[in-house]
């Protein structure tokens, strides 16, 4: 390995760990769930006990975020998670519904490519290994590269938590020196059963274009509405502390303030009595330059404390400055700071009325962040709901701060570091990504005590509908079946010969359908009937010519006229039954040659 190009290493490096997760997830796949849950367990409170060293060297390694906070994720990541699935059964049969008729089995995935970002790296690659070694599945990880050191810490406090709990180190791994090349050969690597992806848009894009099944979290640009009937004080409250969290680097924290006109005013001052920076016109500009790179947040700024942006901008501000605050005039191309950027920074929209502060928030939401998450404050159960029915986001926060109620940790919600965006951004779910993800169920399906029952009934229903109350299909095993009449007789031709006569009473029966006579076939089928004589000098049996044998093999077969002749049909012919065969319609039929359609009884 050390002789070898880097880049050959890394792809080395893929080849090697997925043989071991391989392996690894063997050794478990076949683990009762209180072994699982003890290796769950011995992860979470390693994870938990080292939250601290590892928010530290996140930050030092990224230069992303607060350490603070981080430890508040890396312990979310962990503890809160697992608290979320303890109880959950992720192995055998999990579900058992005898009244429905359905018991649902859980079996694992398999190994599991798991894509982790740059912005949340400990607390992502954390509850990722977690949800996915509780489905008895194995991880490898693949960080980004500005934050592959402190990833793979994050992987080997976990692989030491394993092992001592007794069970394969290898169910967590993490690429030591992650490339892009790297990272697609694991996507695409034959053993990759499934990729859980957190990242940017295109990213994401290669994880559902790789082939493989893949759980992809899009991009989000969130939009708040403050509606005039909101709680002034508690709403500016929680969007600080919101977007103090890490400065903001979940991509569900707030990006755009949507202000009811009314209250508008007292709202940014409530801002700024909690440490909220109100730009003047010229320093919005100036961060208009610096935040938005060709329509694409610029990265450098991510996670940076507020005063800092402000200094790369051009001007100061106090470090104690909890968020800046920037009037736009609209969403979109003209609009620079309508994107979604990744710190302390909200753009400020003011609108007369909830309807128009309903279109503005579509519109951020269109602007990047479909399907992500929103968020609302107000009283007025009217304007809730509007919220809640009518705006495209799978996470609508109502009265508090999107960026821990997305995630489920000031929520009801799943807790999650993995916000599935749903169809509208491209995603399968709009989901937070937890263990019941990470499981395959296989369904029992056991059969209706009242299927019986229901059966007769409703072949008694479809023969109604058919016009024959007495028409019994051929291997509907019910009373009068023509194939229960045939008593196992091993003569073919005595059996058809006996089916027939017993089922000629029914012009419906589905035991075969009655034998066309010349006056209900075409001219042309009589005259195909009718038998030739040979020419004055013919000298034999001639060779057939081009094409007359599949003629010949496809056309109608047409059966001796009934014993009285007349005409037998009630009904016309079904497209697909034989002439006058007993043994009913064509299709489906062993005599039927399928190439040709032609007969071979």
């Amino acid at each position: 390995m050390e002789r070898l190009d880097p880049d050959l290493r890394a792809l080395q490096e893929v080849r090697d760990c997925m043989r071991r997760a391989v392996e690894a997830q063997r050794a478990v796949a076949h683990w009762s769930q209180a072994q699982i849950d003890d290796l769950c367990r011995a992860m979470a409170k390693a994870g938990a006990a080292a939250a601290a060293d590892l928010a530290r060297l996140a930050v030092e390694e990224t230069g992303i975020g607060r350490a603070h906070y981080k430890v508040l994720k890396n312990l979310f990541a962990t503890e809160g998670i697992w608290a979320s699935i303890e109880s959950e059964p992720t192995v055998g049969i999990v579900r058992r519904d005898e009244a429905a008729g359905v018991i649902e089995v859980a079996t694992p995935i398999g190994v599991i490519a798991g894509i982790v970002p740059t912005t949340n790296p400990t607390s992502t690659a954390l509850g990722k290994a977690l949800i996915a070694v509780k489905g008895r599945n194995a991880i490898v990880i693949s960080p980004h590269p500005r934050a592959a050191r402190c990833i793979g810490e994050s992987a080997e406090v976990l692989r030491r938590a394993v092992s001592r709990a007794g069970g394969p180190p290898d169910l967590v791994q993490s690429l030591s020196s992650p490339t892009i090349q790297s990272t697609e050969a694991l996507m695409h690597h034959p053993d990759t059963k499934l990729i859980l992806a957190t990242g940017g848009a295109g990213l994401v894009k290669a994880a559902y274009s790789s082939g493989k099944p893949a759980y992809g979290v899009g991009p989000g640009n969130v939009p708040v509405w403050v509606d005039r009937s909101a709680n002034l004080a508690e709403a500016a409250h929680w969007i600080v502390a919101s977007q103090s969290f890490d400065n903001a680097t979940l991509c569900c924290s707030e990006q755009a303030l949507v202000l009811d006109a009314p209250i508008a005013e007292r709202m940014l001052s409530e801002l700024g009595q909690r440490g909220a920076h109100l730009c003047s016109p010229d320093e919005t500009r100036a961060l208009e330059r610096l935040a938005n790179r060709g329509g694409h947040m610029n990265p450098d700024l991510v996670g940076l404390d507020p005063w800092r942006v402000a200094e790369m901008a051009g001007f100061r501000v106090s470090r104690s400055t909890s968020v800046l605050l920037a009037h736009q005039g609209g969403v979109g191309p003209e609009h620079p700071l309508s994107i979604e950027i990744l710190c302390p920074l909200l753009s400020v929209h003011v609108v007369d009325g909830w309807e128009r502060g309903c279109e503005v928030s579509f519109e951020i939401l269109r602007n990047g962040g479909l399907g992500h998450t929103i968020g609302v404050w107000a009283t007025d159960q009217r304007v809730l709901e509007a919220w809640y029915v009518e705006k495209p986001a799978s996470r609508i926060v109502s009265n508090g701060p999107t960026s821990q109620g997305a995630v489920g940790y000031s929520t009801g919600l799943a807790p999650s570091m993995s916000l599935g965006c749903g169809p509208l951004a491209g995603n399968i779910t709009s989901d937070n990504i937890t263990a019941r993800h990470m499981i395959n169920l296989k369904r029992v399906g056991l059969r209706r005590a009242d299927w019986e029952q229901r059966y007769e009934r409703d072949m008694r229903r479809a023969a109604e509908l058919m016009g024959d109350r007495s028409a019994v299909p051929r291997g509907s095993m019910l009373e009068g079946d023509p194939a229960l009449a045939r008593g196992g007789a091993s003569n073919g031709a005595a059996a058809v010969a006996a089916t027939a006569q017993s089922s000629g009473s029914s012009s419906l029966s589905w035991a075969g359908n009655p034998a066309v006579s010349h006056s209900a076939a075409s001219p042309s089928a009589r005259a195909a009937s009718a038998p030739r004589s040979a020419p004055a000098n013919s000298q034999g049996p001639r060779s057939p010519r081009p094409g007359e044998m599949l003629r010949a093999a496809s056309a109608p077969r047409l059966s001796p006229i009934p014993p009285g002749g007349g005409d037998a049909l009630a009904m016309p012919l079904p497209a697909q039954g034989g002439s006058g065969c007993p043994l009913g319609p064509c299709r489906g039929c062993p005599h039927q040659d399928t190439k040709s359609g032609a007969c071979t009884a």
